[in-house]
């Protein structure tokens, strides 16, 4: 191997040590690009304050709700029991005797 292929050699890793790195550094700012279009503060999120407002409105929402239904459910207790104490004792009737004829 002479001189000059020696230097063909080197000089032509040396090219594609060169074209690799500027094709990773290439991809690697595309990639921060990218990133940057996805961030947070990009996107057209409402304000916290407005969120926290409807989360608030929501769960009020929520809570008047139940509490209608706990005095839904007082209320059909309390008719319950005014009715089990309403009602008079049962007097026992009896039963007229029935003669059954079976065939067996």
């Amino acid at each position: 191997m002479n001189q000059n292929e020696a230097i063909v050699g080197i000089a032509l890793t040396i090219a594609m040590v060169f074209y690799i790195s500027g094709w990773m550094l290439r991809s690697w700012l595309a990639h921060r690009e990218k990133m940057k279009g996805l961030s947070m503060e990009k996107q057209a999120l409402p304000p916290a304050d407005d969120r926290l407002a409807r989360l608030e409105q929501a769960m009020e929402s929520i809570a008047i709700e139940v509490e209608r239904i706990g005095e839904g459910q007082r209320f059909v207790t309390k008719l319950m029991s005014d009715r089990s104490q309403a009602l008079p004792e049962r007097v026992a009737i009896p039963a007229p005797q029935r003669k059954v004829d079976t065939p067996h």
